[in-house]
């Protein structure tokens, strides 16, 4: 073969195998982004008002007050998202930022800062949490936690609100979700909103499920953690993930 035509297929092969390796370079180049930008941003409403004192069936058959069956359920909200999180085929544990919301007057705030997940301050709530007092203020508690997982980077973004009774204080839920849903929007994410009504009717909160919120009822302790497995599970961790209808 002439010199000229060997030094063309040398050169061909060069051409393509830095043709194979820049594409190989810009795959993980971009792919990398997205991995990094993968999770779940959980905050968490958790009902402190007087009427959690109230005393409700517990898993043993006695009654215990609301509070502490609530505060059980929240350790085992905990280790269960634990699990989650490093239970992974990667060698990177899941991402997840999460926070706990409580009320505070006619508003809420954090007991558990938002943000990389901190199985310790949470347990660490729940076991020393003991003194439920004031209003019922669901709106504004759910305005605080919506607006606060709408502002982290992860893309899937859940408020998980677990109360005793109806709103008292300020705009109800139904009256802040629009504006949350507008602003999810805007972002081009989507908002999971999920109640948990503990020993309180359902019903109470027909128009924010008609909006799109999950909404379970519990009447006792055995109910509230299975109802709570039930929306991690299915609605939040999507490790079972429901058939499209």
């Amino acid at each position: 073969m002439p010199a000229a035509g060997v030094l063309a297929k040398q050169t061909m092969r060069t051409v393509s195998w830095f043709t194979l390796l820049t594409t190989l370079f810009l795959g993980f180049s971009c792919a990398a982004p997205a991995a990094e930008d993968d999770g779940v941003a959980l905050a968490i409403v958790y009902d402190t008002s007087g009427s959690m004192k109230d005393p409700v069936a517990d898993k043993d058959g006695r009654t215990s007050p609301k509070y502490q069956i609530a505060n059980r359920a929240l350790i085992a909200i905990t280790k269960r998202i634990q699990t989650f999180a490093t239970n992974n085929a990667g060698a990177v544990p899941r991402k997840i930022d999460a926070g706990l919301f409580v009320f505070d007057r006619d508003g809420a705030r954090e007991a558990v800062k938002f943000g990389p997940f901190d199985p310790k301050a949470l347990e660490r709530f729940a076991k020393t949490f003991a003194h439920p007092v004031g209003n019922t203020p669901l709106g504004n508690s759910l305005k605080t936690a919506g607006e606060t997982v709408l502002a982290s980077p992860l893309p899937r973004k859940h408020v998980l609100v677990i109360t005793d009774g109806q709103n008292t204080a300020g705009p109800t839920p139904s009256a802040v979700l629009p504006k949350l849903k507008r602003q999810a929007e805007e972002q081009h994410a989507m908002l999971g909103v999920h109640f948990v009504a503990f020993d309180a009717d359902a019903h109470l909160f027909d128009s924010i499920k008609k909006q799109g919120a999950t909404v379970v009822g519990a009447a006792d302790e055995t109910q509230l953690n299975s109802q709570l497995e039930y929306i991690l599970q299915r609605k939040i961790l999507l490790e079972d993930e429901e058939p499209k209808k």
